[in-house]
């Protein structure tokens, strides 16, 4: 026998009320440089020691997001191993190059590059490299500063709402594939359309929204050469073939059920091998033992351990909770089924991070009854769609967007926290509400 959902309420929020104050005081100290990691590893032997949670639940959820976390560790590594040779720098470099000196079509390159680097190397890998080295370009441009967070804002943003595409996109994309045992093919095909909608409804949000701090034109005669932004050649030559061999192998470990995190594990091997120079006498360009140091382990060890919300808010069932309200949404129909869905993950991931969100949300839509399969599989997808760009609405809605903020503050681009979610809720509920309606028009044709 369920309880009531009033009685549920009320044990969930007064439960809520203590995790998301000691989520923001976390999060508070992590973008004011203080000692967060020993703030987190407290707050786990505390749990432990209350019983709050134990090593079995603590092993359940580990069990759910093991896969996640490892690719995600890898991807950046491979990032940052490119970053050290100069290949993003060429990258953009290329990009300024491209667009003659015309600002608005150096806007949608720097964009559309961007969404690239997310697709490839997870929204995280965009937000460490990418916001870098846009500035670092943008200062060699000579743009004002208003005209640099312009670009550096909407490249954020544009990121995270277009890390759809692949389950590897996104930590939170991997768990729910990993969670239903969704065919890496399968969800490829979902998601193409809902990306390519999510691409142009975000492209035209902040073309409008920017335009009048896009110059129209700017200098290219201050441009370095190429040659001048490549450090490592030997590994920006192998950089391609290498990330073709990544994105075919993510179908083959498909084919074979072998982990994704071992597939981009040993990407980044061979790259450390190749930038490491293991293989001959010559010394490395590249600082390879300091790339370790700049994977930002205390941002990913903060959410791995916001996770144990999961395990806090299962105990005073929420998901109890949730599964009855996506019950109640069922009855609705598509449409309203996977709106509501999204907006309630989008709400969740803007207080308590979209990695706790996404994995008390699964086990919610795994615990409803009696959906329609159709209806149920439309959840699982507005879930994802919602905890990616969702999250997005607030500053500690992601990781991501965590690692960003302390980026641009190391640039002395000035924005607070008021400032970012005006600007984030206005540019984020039209996409968000897009990319649904195109999920809900393209996957009952998919499945007919």
């Amino acid at each position: 026998m369920r309880n009531s959902p009033v009685a549920i309420a009320r044990g969930v929020a007064a439960k809520l009320m203590t995790i998301f104050s000691g989520t923001l005081t976390f999060i508070a100290r992590k973008l004011r440089g203080l000692g967060i990691p020993i703030g987190v590893l407290a707050g786990i032997v505390l749990a432990l020691s209350l019983d709050i949670v134990t090593w079995e639940e603590i092993s359940t959820v580990w069990s759910t997001i093991w896969n996640a976390t490892f690719t995600l560790i890898a991807l950046i590594i491979i990032a940052l191993i490119l970053e050290e040779a100069g290949f993003f720098r060429l990258l953009a470099l290329q990009a300024a190059r491209w667009s003659l000196g015309r600002g608005r079509l150096l806007f949608a390159l720097v964009l559309l590059l961007g969404a690239s680097v997310a697709t490839c190397f997870t929204n995280i890998g965009a937000a460490l490299i990418w916001t870098s080295t846009v500035v670092e370009m943008l200062l060699l441009l000579g743009l004002s500063s208003r005209a640099i967070l312009a670009f550096v804002f909407a490249t954020g943003l544009f990121a995270d709402a277009t890390s759809l595409l692949l389950p590897v996109s996104n930590s939170v994309n991997l768990i729910s594939t990993d969670y239903f045992d969704i065919p890496f093919l399968r969800y490829f095909l979902v998601m193409v359309p809902v990306s390519c909608v999510a691409i142009a409804t975000s492209l035209g949000v902040l073309w409008f929204f920017f335009d009048p701090y896009i110059p129209s034109k700017y200098k290219v005669t201050n441009l370095p050469l190429s040659e001048q932004v490549i450090r490592d050649p030997l590994v920006c030559q192998w950089s391609w073939m290498i990330l073709g061999l990544l994105l075919i192998g993510y179908l083959v470990a498909q084919a074979l059920a072998i982990p994704v995190c071992l597939i981009a594990g040993s990407a980044a091997v061979i790259l450390l091998i190749l930038a490491g120079r293991w293989f001959q006498n010559t010394p490395a360009i590249i600082p390879v033992n300091q790339v370790g140091q700049e994977v930002p382990w205390t941002a990913i060890l903060l959410s791995l351990a916001m996770c144990l919300v999961v395990i806090d808010v299962g105990n005073v069932g929420m998901i109890e909770l949730l599964s009855q309200l996506l019950e109640e949404l069922a009855n609705w129909g598509l449409t309203l089924s996977a709106t509501g869905t999204a907006f309630l993950a989008a709400m969740l991931s803007s207080v308590i991070n979209n990695l706790p969100t996404v994995l008390i949300n699964v086990q919610a839509i795994q615990g409803t009854t009696g959906l329609d399969p159709t209806i149920q599989e439309v959840m699982v997808y507005a879930n994802v769609i919602g905890c990616t760009m969702g999250a997005k609405i607030s500053p500690i809605g992601s990781l991501s967007t965590l690692i960003w903020l302390n980026i641009l503050a190391s640039k002395r681009l000035k924005l607070n926290w008021v400032q970012y979610t005006r600007m984030a809720i206005i540019l984020t509920i039209p996409v968000l509400f897009v990319s649904l309606l195109s999920l809900v028009m393209w996957l009952p044709w998919l499945i007919a």
